[in-house]
Protein backbone atom coordinates (compact mmCIF):
# COMPACT_ATOMS: atom_id res chain seq x y z
CA UNK A 1 0.00 0.00 0.00
CA UNK A 2 2.81 2.41 0.88
CA UNK A 3 4.64 1.71 -2.37
CA UNK A 4 1.41 2.32 -4.33
CA UNK A 5 0.90 5.69 -2.63
CA UNK A 6 4.49 6.67 -3.31
CA UNK A 7 4.15 5.61 -6.94
CA UNK A 8 0.94 7.62 -7.32
CA UNK A 9 2.57 10.68 -5.79
CA UNK A 10 5.53 10.28 -8.14
CA UNK A 11 3.24 10.03 -11.18
CA UNK A 12 1.34 13.15 -10.11
CA UNK A 13 4.61 15.04 -9.63
CA UNK A 14 5.83 13.98 -13.08
CA UNK A 15 2.57 15.04 -14.70
CA UNK A 16 2.58 18.39 -12.93
CA UNK A 17 6.19 18.97 -13.86
CA UNK A 18 5.39 18.17 -17.48
CA UNK A 19 2.54 20.67 -17.46
CA UNK A 20 4.80 23.33 -15.99
CA UNK A 21 7.41 22.74 -18.69
CA UNK A 22 4.77 23.14 -21.41
CA UNK A 23 3.53 26.47 -20.05
CA UNK A 24 5.15 29.10 -22.24
CA UNK A 25 5.60 32.69 -21.06
CA UNK A 26 3.20 35.15 -22.70
CA UNK A 27 4.46 36.58 -25.96
CA UNK A 28 5.78 40.11 -25.74
CA UNK A 29 4.05 42.68 -27.96
CA UNK A 30 6.06 45.55 -29.42
CA UNK A 31 5.61 48.32 -31.98
CA UNK A 32 7.59 49.75 -34.85
CA UNK A 33 7.45 53.54 -35.06
CA UNK A 34 8.31 54.09 -38.71
CA UNK A 35 7.51 57.69 -39.55
CA UNK A 36 10.46 59.64 -40.91
CA UNK A 37 8.96 62.95 -39.82
CA UNK A 38 7.32 63.09 -36.40
CA UNK A 39 4.21 65.23 -35.92
CA UNK A 40 2.02 66.28 -32.98
CA UNK A 41 -0.13 63.20 -33.73
CA UNK A 42 2.61 61.02 -32.23
CA UNK A 43 1.71 62.27 -28.76
CA UNK A 44 -1.75 60.69 -28.69
CA UNK A 45 -0.61 57.58 -30.60
CA UNK A 46 2.16 56.84 -28.11
CA UNK A 47 -0.07 57.54 -25.13
CA UNK A 48 -2.89 55.32 -26.39
CA UNK A 49 -0.56 52.44 -27.27
CA UNK A 50 1.08 52.13 -23.87
CA UNK A 51 -1.33 49.60 -22.39
CA UNK A 52 -0.81 46.98 -25.12
CA UNK A 53 2.77 47.31 -26.36
CA UNK A 54 5.84 47.00 -24.17
CA UNK A 55 8.63 48.33 -26.37
CA UNK A 56 9.14 50.85 -29.18
CA UNK A 57 11.40 50.08 -32.13
CA UNK A 58 11.95 53.47 -33.70
CA UNK A 59 13.22 54.17 -37.21
CA UNK A 60 16.29 56.27 -36.52
CA UNK A 61 18.64 56.26 -39.49
CA UNK A 62 18.58 55.15 -43.13
CA UNK A 63 21.23 54.67 -45.80
CA UNK A 64 20.13 54.83 -49.44
CA UNK A 65 22.03 54.22 -52.69
CA UNK A 66 23.15 57.52 -54.24
CA UNK A 67 21.12 59.59 -51.74
CA UNK A 68 23.23 58.70 -48.73
CA UNK A 69 22.27 58.95 -45.05
CA UNK A 70 18.98 60.28 -43.70
CA UNK A 71 17.93 60.58 -40.06
CA UNK A 72 14.34 60.33 -38.88
CA UNK A 73 13.22 63.55 -37.22
CA UNK A 74 12.04 62.10 -33.93
CA UNK A 75 10.61 63.95 -30.94
CA UNK A 76 12.97 63.04 -28.07
CA UNK A 77 10.74 64.75 -25.50
CA UNK A 78 7.85 62.43 -26.37
CA UNK A 79 10.08 59.36 -26.16
CA UNK A 80 11.48 60.43 -22.80
CA UNK A 81 7.99 61.03 -21.44
CA UNK A 82 6.78 57.71 -22.86
CA UNK A 83 9.44 55.83 -20.90
CA UNK A 84 9.12 52.45 -22.59
CA UNK A 85 12.23 50.51 -23.63
CA UNK A 86 13.54 52.07 -26.82
CA UNK A 87 15.33 50.29 -29.68
CA UNK A 88 16.87 52.35 -32.48
CA UNK A 89 16.42 50.82 -35.93
CA UNK A 90 19.04 51.52 -38.59
CA UNK A 91 17.80 50.77 -42.09
CA UNK A 92 20.54 49.87 -44.61
CA UNK A 93 18.89 49.64 -48.02
CA UNK A 94 19.24 46.23 -49.65
CA UNK A 95 20.25 47.91 -52.93
CA UNK A 96 23.47 49.28 -51.44
CA UNK A 97 26.40 47.87 -53.40
CA UNK A 98 28.33 47.08 -50.22
CA UNK A 99 28.52 47.99 -46.54
CA UNK A 100 31.47 50.18 -45.61
CA UNK A 101 32.09 48.87 -42.09
CA UNK A 102 33.89 51.93 -40.84
CA UNK A 103 31.42 54.44 -42.30
CA UNK A 104 28.31 52.57 -41.15
CA UNK A 105 29.76 52.04 -37.69
CA UNK A 106 30.70 55.71 -37.38
CA UNK A 107 27.19 56.78 -38.39
CA UNK A 108 25.63 54.46 -35.82
CA UNK A 109 27.97 55.54 -33.05
CA UNK A 110 27.24 59.20 -33.80
CA UNK A 111 23.50 58.51 -33.70
CA UNK A 112 23.78 56.75 -30.35
CA UNK A 113 25.84 59.62 -28.96
CA UNK A 114 23.34 62.21 -30.20
CA UNK A 115 20.36 60.33 -28.78
CA UNK A 116 22.12 59.91 -25.48
CA UNK A 117 22.82 63.65 -25.48
CA UNK A 118 19.08 64.22 -25.85
CA UNK A 119 18.41 62.19 -22.72
CA UNK A 120 17.36 58.96 -24.44
CA UNK A 121 18.48 55.63 -23.00
CA UNK A 122 18.55 52.82 -25.53
CA UNK A 123 17.56 49.24 -24.79
CA UNK A 124 19.04 48.00 -28.06
CA UNK A 125 19.99 48.58 -31.67
CA UNK A 126 18.39 46.82 -34.63
CA UNK A 127 19.98 46.61 -38.08
CA UNK A 128 17.47 46.29 -40.93
CA UNK A 129 19.30 45.13 -44.06
CA UNK A 130 17.66 43.04 -46.79
CA UNK A 131 20.83 41.29 -47.88
CA UNK A 132 20.60 38.63 -50.55
CA UNK A 133 21.74 35.14 -49.59
CA UNK A 134 24.96 35.52 -51.56
CA UNK A 135 25.91 38.53 -49.42
CA UNK A 136 25.28 36.94 -46.03
CA UNK A 137 28.97 36.15 -45.36
CA UNK A 138 29.86 39.83 -45.85
CA UNK A 139 26.89 40.82 -43.70
CA UNK A 140 28.05 38.46 -40.96
CA UNK A 141 31.50 40.05 -41.05
CA UNK A 142 29.96 43.51 -40.71
CA UNK A 143 27.80 42.44 -37.75
CA UNK A 144 30.81 40.85 -36.05
CA UNK A 145 32.68 44.14 -36.42
CA UNK A 146 29.71 46.17 -35.18
CA UNK A 147 29.14 43.92 -32.18
CA UNK A 148 32.77 44.40 -31.17
CA UNK A 149 32.58 48.20 -31.16
CA UNK A 150 29.13 48.64 -29.58
CA UNK A 151 28.88 48.63 -25.78
CA UNK A 152 28.75 45.04 -24.57
CA UNK A 153 25.65 45.86 -22.52
CA UNK A 154 23.71 47.14 -25.58
CA UNK A 155 21.75 44.29 -27.25
CA UNK A 156 22.11 43.99 -31.03
CA UNK A 157 19.36 42.55 -33.20
CA UNK A 158 18.69 42.26 -36.92
CA UNK A 159 15.67 42.19 -39.16
CA UNK A 160 15.73 38.90 -41.06
CA UNK A 161 14.18 37.53 -44.24
CA UNK A 162 12.52 34.11 -44.66
CA UNK A 163 14.66 33.55 -47.79
CA UNK A 164 17.67 33.20 -45.46
CA UNK A 165 16.25 29.88 -44.26
CA UNK A 166 17.71 28.38 -47.45
CA UNK A 167 21.23 29.61 -46.68
CA UNK A 168 23.86 27.48 -44.89
CA UNK A 169 25.20 30.80 -43.56
CA UNK A 170 22.15 31.47 -41.40
CA UNK A 171 23.29 29.81 -38.16
CA UNK A 172 26.64 31.59 -38.14
CA UNK A 173 24.95 34.90 -39.02
CA UNK A 174 22.52 34.59 -36.11
CA UNK A 175 25.39 33.76 -33.75
CA UNK A 176 26.71 37.32 -34.17
CA UNK A 177 23.62 39.02 -32.66
CA UNK A 178 21.53 38.77 -29.51
CA UNK A 179 18.18 38.30 -31.23
CA UNK A 180 16.50 38.47 -34.63
CA UNK A 181 13.23 39.80 -36.04
CA UNK A 182 11.78 37.61 -38.77
CA UNK A 183 9.79 39.72 -41.22
CA UNK A 184 6.91 37.67 -42.62
CA UNK A 185 5.08 40.39 -44.55
CA UNK A 186 5.81 42.05 -47.89
CA UNK A 187 8.63 39.60 -48.60
CA UNK A 188 7.49 38.25 -51.98
CA UNK A 189 5.84 39.58 -55.12
CA UNK A 190 3.25 42.11 -53.86
CA UNK A 191 0.90 41.01 -56.62
CA UNK A 192 0.45 37.79 -54.64
CA UNK A 193 -0.65 39.68 -51.54
CA UNK A 194 0.86 41.40 -48.56
CA UNK A 195 0.74 38.51 -46.12
CA UNK A 196 0.08 34.75 -46.00
CA UNK A 197 -0.63 33.46 -42.46
CA UNK A 198 0.00 29.81 -43.34
CA UNK A 199 3.36 30.65 -44.87
CA UNK A 200 4.19 32.84 -41.86
CA UNK A 201 3.59 29.88 -39.50
CA UNK A 202 5.90 27.66 -41.56
CA UNK A 203 8.64 30.28 -41.63
CA UNK A 204 8.36 30.85 -37.89
CA UNK A 205 8.65 27.13 -37.12
CA UNK A 206 11.60 26.81 -39.49
CA UNK A 207 13.32 29.78 -37.85
CA UNK A 208 12.78 28.30 -34.40
CA UNK A 209 14.53 25.10 -35.48
CA UNK A 210 17.64 26.98 -36.61
CA UNK A 211 18.15 29.80 -34.13
CA UNK A 212 19.31 29.21 -30.58
CA UNK A 213 18.49 32.76 -29.49
CA UNK A 214 15.22 34.66 -28.97
CA UNK A 215 13.46 35.83 -32.08
CA UNK A 216 10.42 37.95 -32.85
CA UNK A 217 7.92 37.98 -35.69
CA UNK A 218 7.29 41.27 -37.48
CA UNK A 219 3.60 41.32 -38.41
CA UNK A 220 1.70 43.76 -40.66
CA UNK A 221 -0.94 46.22 -39.48
CA UNK A 222 -0.97 48.31 -42.64
CA UNK A 223 -1.72 48.38 -46.34
CA UNK A 224 -0.11 49.45 -49.60
CA UNK A 225 -1.27 50.42 -53.06
CA UNK A 226 0.08 48.89 -56.26
CA UNK A 227 0.45 51.15 -59.29
CA UNK A 228 1.37 50.07 -62.82
CA UNK A 229 5.11 50.27 -63.45
CA UNK A 230 6.95 50.83 -66.69
CA UNK A 231 8.91 47.56 -66.43
CA UNK A 232 5.88 45.38 -65.72
CA UNK A 233 6.54 45.10 -61.99
CA UNK A 234 4.18 47.24 -59.92
CA UNK A 235 5.21 50.39 -58.09
CA UNK A 236 4.43 50.10 -54.37
CA UNK A 237 2.95 53.11 -52.59
CA UNK A 238 2.98 52.97 -48.79
CA UNK A 239 3.48 55.78 -46.27
CA UNK A 240 4.72 58.29 -48.86
CA UNK A 241 2.46 59.15 -51.85
CA UNK A 242 3.91 58.28 -55.25
CA UNK A 243 3.47 60.99 -57.88
CA UNK A 244 2.26 58.62 -60.55
CA UNK A 245 -0.94 58.16 -62.51
CA UNK A 246 -2.83 54.95 -63.06
CA UNK A 247 -5.28 52.80 -61.16
CA UNK A 248 -4.30 51.91 -57.61
CA UNK A 249 -4.88 48.40 -56.29
CA UNK A 250 -5.13 48.53 -52.52
CA UNK A 251 -3.78 45.67 -50.39
CA UNK A 252 -4.49 45.61 -46.66
CA UNK A 253 -3.45 43.11 -44.02
CA UNK A 254 -6.58 41.41 -42.67
CA UNK A 255 -7.03 41.98 -38.90
CA UNK A 256 -9.10 38.80 -38.57
CA UNK A 257 -6.30 36.70 -40.10
CA UNK A 258 -3.67 38.33 -37.92
CA UNK A 259 -5.74 37.88 -34.76
CA UNK A 260 -6.07 34.17 -35.49
CA UNK A 261 -2.35 33.84 -36.17
CA UNK A 262 -1.38 35.75 -33.02
CA UNK A 263 -3.65 33.59 -30.88
CA UNK A 264 -2.25 30.41 -32.45
CA UNK A 265 1.29 31.57 -31.78
CA UNK A 266 0.46 32.36 -28.16
CA UNK A 267 -1.11 28.94 -27.68
CA UNK A 268 1.63 27.00 -29.46
CA UNK A 269 4.73 29.17 -29.98
CA UNK A 270 7.62 27.95 -32.11
CA UNK A 271 10.86 27.32 -30.25
CA UNK A 272 12.61 30.52 -29.14
CA UNK A 273 9.77 32.84 -30.22
CA UNK A 274 9.87 35.73 -27.73
CA UNK A 275 7.20 38.04 -29.10
CA UNK A 276 5.42 39.88 -31.88
CA UNK A 277 6.31 43.27 -33.32
CA UNK A 278 3.59 45.12 -35.19
CA UNK A 279 4.37 47.32 -38.16
CA UNK A 280 3.49 50.10 -37.62
CA UNK A 281 2.30 52.60 -35.00
CA UNK A 282 -0.70 54.29 -36.67
CA UNK A 283 -1.27 58.01 -36.45
CA UNK A 284 -4.62 59.76 -36.67
CA UNK A 285 -5.54 60.00 -40.33
CA UNK A 286 -3.12 57.29 -41.46
CA UNK A 287 -5.13 55.89 -44.36
CA UNK A 288 -2.86 52.90 -44.93
CA UNK A 289 -2.67 51.54 -41.40
CA UNK A 290 -5.14 49.92 -39.06
CA UNK A 291 -6.54 52.23 -36.45
CA UNK A 292 -4.91 51.95 -33.05
CA UNK A 293 -8.23 50.64 -31.69
CA UNK A 294 -8.14 47.71 -34.12
CA UNK A 295 -4.43 47.09 -33.61
CA UNK A 296 -4.83 46.97 -29.84
CA UNK A 297 -7.81 44.62 -30.11
CA UNK A 298 -5.86 42.25 -32.37
CA UNK A 299 -2.85 42.30 -30.04
CA UNK A 300 -5.06 41.46 -27.04
CA UNK A 301 -6.98 38.77 -28.91
CA UNK A 302 -10.33 40.53 -28.48
CA UNK A 303 -13.31 39.47 -30.57
CA UNK A 304 -13.43 41.79 -33.58
CA UNK A 305 -16.53 43.37 -35.03
CA UNK A 306 -17.65 46.45 -36.92
CA UNK A 307 -20.91 48.07 -35.82
CA UNK A 308 -22.03 50.48 -38.52
CA UNK A 309 -24.98 52.79 -38.02
CA UNK A 310 -26.37 55.94 -39.61
CA UNK A 311 -25.93 59.20 -37.72
CA UNK A 312 -27.81 62.45 -38.33
CA UNK A 313 -27.02 66.00 -37.38
CA UNK A 314 -30.11 68.14 -37.99
CA UNK A 315 -30.66 71.89 -37.93
CA UNK A 316 -33.77 73.60 -39.31
CA UNK A 317 -34.65 70.57 -41.43
CA UNK A 318 -31.15 70.21 -42.90
CA UNK A 319 -29.65 66.81 -42.12
CA UNK A 320 -25.95 65.99 -42.34
CA UNK A 321 -25.76 62.23 -42.87
CA UNK A 322 -22.84 60.09 -41.68
CA UNK A 323 -22.02 56.44 -41.10
CA UNK A 324 -20.49 55.65 -37.71
CA UNK A 325 -18.38 52.62 -36.76
CA UNK A 326 -18.92 51.88 -33.08
CA UNK A 327 -17.05 48.54 -33.17
CA UNK A 328 -13.36 47.76 -32.65
CA UNK A 329 -12.71 46.67 -36.25
CA UNK A 330 -12.04 49.11 -39.06
CA UNK A 331 -14.68 48.70 -41.76
CA UNK A 332 -14.89 49.32 -45.49
CA UNK A 333 -17.33 52.03 -46.47
CA UNK A 334 -20.76 50.41 -46.65
CA UNK A 335 -21.90 49.42 -50.12
CA UNK A 336 -25.28 51.05 -49.67
CA UNK A 337 -27.19 53.17 -47.14
CA UNK A 338 -30.96 53.58 -47.35
CA UNK A 339 -33.01 56.20 -45.48
CA UNK A 340 -36.79 56.31 -45.04
CA UNK A 341 -37.75 59.97 -45.56
CA UNK A 342 -40.67 62.36 -45.89
CA UNK A 343 -40.96 65.74 -47.56
CA UNK A 344 -37.44 66.07 -49.03
CA UNK A 345 -36.90 69.08 -51.27
CA UNK A 346 -33.14 68.61 -51.71
CA UNK A 347 -30.40 66.04 -51.13
CA UNK A 348 -26.96 65.12 -52.41
CA UNK A 349 -24.13 62.66 -51.85
CA UNK A 350 -20.56 63.53 -50.94
CA UNK A 351 -17.49 62.29 -52.80
CA UNK A 352 -17.31 58.50 -52.90
CA UNK A 353 -21.10 57.99 -53.01
CA UNK A 354 -23.95 58.49 -55.47
CA UNK A 355 -27.56 59.32 -54.53
CA UNK A 356 -30.78 57.86 -55.88
CA UNK A 357 -33.92 59.62 -54.62
CA UNK A 358 -37.60 58.67 -54.55
CA UNK A 359 -40.44 60.36 -52.60
CA UNK A 360 -39.98 58.14 -49.52
CA UNK A 361 -36.45 56.76 -49.88
CA UNK A 362 -32.89 58.03 -50.23
CA UNK A 363 -30.28 55.50 -51.37
CA UNK A 364 -26.58 56.28 -51.11
CA UNK A 365 -24.45 53.86 -53.19
CA UNK A 366 -20.70 53.52 -52.85
CA UNK A 367 -18.64 54.50 -55.89
CA UNK A 368 -15.10 54.04 -54.56
CA UNK A 369 -13.26 52.23 -51.78
CA UNK A 370 -12.42 53.56 -48.35
CA UNK A 371 -12.45 52.64 -44.67
CA UNK A 372 -14.12 53.90 -41.53
CA UNK A 373 -11.80 53.52 -38.57
CA UNK A 374 -13.05 51.83 -35.43
CA UNK A 375 -14.66 54.55 -33.34
CA UNK A 376 -14.80 56.92 -36.32
CA UNK A 377 -17.38 58.12 -38.79
CA UNK A 378 -17.63 59.19 -42.42
CA UNK A 379 -19.98 61.80 -43.88
CA UNK A 380 -21.82 60.51 -46.97
CA UNK A 381 -24.29 63.28 -47.82
CA UNK A 382 -26.97 65.73 -46.79
CA UNK A 383 -30.72 66.13 -47.18
CA UNK A 384 -33.35 68.80 -46.48
CA UNK A 385 -36.45 66.92 -45.37
CA UNK A 386 -39.37 67.31 -43.01
CA UNK A 387 -38.50 63.92 -41.50
CA UNK A 388 -35.91 61.15 -41.67
CA UNK A 389 -36.96 57.97 -39.87
CA UNK A 390 -33.97 56.65 -37.86
CA UNK A 391 -35.70 53.29 -37.42
CA UNK A 392 -36.25 53.00 -41.17
CA UNK A 393 -32.60 53.60 -42.03
CA UNK A 394 -30.34 50.71 -42.97
CA UNK A 395 -26.64 50.16 -43.62
CA UNK A 396 -25.79 47.44 -46.12
CA UNK A 397 -22.10 46.40 -45.79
Amino acid sequence: MVSFVRLSALLVAVLLNGCEQQDAPPLDQQLYVWQRQWTPAHDAALRDSRADFSTLRVLALQAFPQVGWRRARIDPALLKRDGRPLIAVIRLDGQLQSLDQDEVTAQIQQLLSDWQGKGLTLAGVEIDHDAGNARLPAYRAFLTHLRAVLPATLPLSITALPAWLDSPELSSLLSTVDSSVLQVHAVSDPRHGLFDPDQARKWAKGWGRITTKPFYLALPAYGVALLPGTSGAPVVESEVPVGRGGERRELLADPLQLRTLAMDLRADPPAHLAGLIWFRLPLAGDRRAWSLTTLGAVARGDTLDSRLSVKFSAQDGLYDISVSNQGNLDSPWPERVTLAVQGCDGADALAGYALQQSPDLLTFTRLSAGRIAAGGQRAIGWARCTKIDQGGSNVHP
